[in-house]
């Protein structure tokens, strides 16, 4: 019933040609807005989702070759140095993000610099502040130190404008909703939707020692739904995924909270002794 109640609210906000009118419908929906809007949607990592159709070989790794899918990344794969002891390593250094930009057809794009800095440093923020609870934050490698390498292999933006027109069609979210699952990109997304994908490396910040690799390329999904959660939960989520197509560069920032969120999970458990 939930989920029945948040379809008719976006279809009269794209009837009614109002994303305002949505927001507040939205809103109310889901109990009330916070103060700043955003604290009662969450942190939107579920509007994203692996496309292994995208993921990236930029060079930045050492051997793709060995990556794997894992057990618990989502779809991101991985590879870890099977003599790792994290237990011996109780800060981090969270290196400079680089940023490598394509366009929708594979060649080169210009962005507006400040978006670029802006999107690094929302990163490299949301890594610190994902890590800093378990780990000490160290500006400079040394002993018990991992050495956390990131870089940007795919940022594309989300087309806003093909998502507002998309929304005005009434009954558009209908087709619109399936058409990720039918091209074989993640259920929920569409051909305009934003891509973000990254290449991970942590070293041994004494010896250099490449501990470990990742790589992954996330897709903003329009129509996401979280079948695991609760009603209030999946309208949340689907709240989420809908307010975040209609900004170029929201599915990045989600992207890089549930990249955050990841790394920091698997060392507090690797730290503990559960590999």
């Amino acid at each position: 019933m939930q989920r029945a109640r948040v379809l008719q609210v976006l279809h009269r906000a794209g009837s009614r040609r109002s994303l305002r009118a949505f927001a507040v419908a939205g809103c109310a929906l889901l109990a009330g807005c916070a103060g700043d809007g955003g604290s009662l949607l969450g942190s939107g990592t579920t509007t994203v989702a692996t496309d292994k159709a995208r993921l990236t070989q930029s060079g930045f790794l050492s051997d793709y070759a060995r990556l794997r899918p894992t057990a618990w990344g989502h779809g991101i794969e991985c590879w870890r140095d099977p003599a790792l002891d994290a237990t011996r390593y109780n800060a981090v250094l969270v290196s400079r993000i680089d940023v490598s930009l394509r366009s929708r057809d594979g060649g080169p794009q210009t962005f507006d610099p400040k978006d670029i800095a802006t999107l690094t440093d929302y990163f490299h923020h949301a890594l610190v502040k994902a890590l800093r609870p378990q780990m000490q934050i160290v500006n400079q490698p040394g002993p018990g130190v991992v050495v956390l390498r990131v870089a940007l292999t795919d940022l594309v933006p989300t087309k806003v404008t093909d998502s507002v027109a998309g929304t005005l069609i009434p009954y558009g979210f209908v087709a619109e909703a399936g058409s990720g699952a039918a091209t074989g990109r993640p259920a929920g997304s569409t051909p305009y939707m934003g891509e973000t994908g990254m290449e991970m490396q942590f070293r041994d910040g004494a010896s250099g020692r490449i501990l470990g690799e990742c790589r992954d390329t996330e897709i903003g999904r329009k129509y996401a739904v979280d079948v695991n959660s609760s009603a209030v939960g999946a309208a949340q989520t689907w709240a989420n995924g809908y307010l975040s197509s209609f900004q170029a560069w929201t599915y990045a920032k989600d992207a890089f909270d549930k990249w955050s969120l990841q790394v920091a999970e698997r060392l507090a458990k690797l730290r503990a002794g559960q590999p």
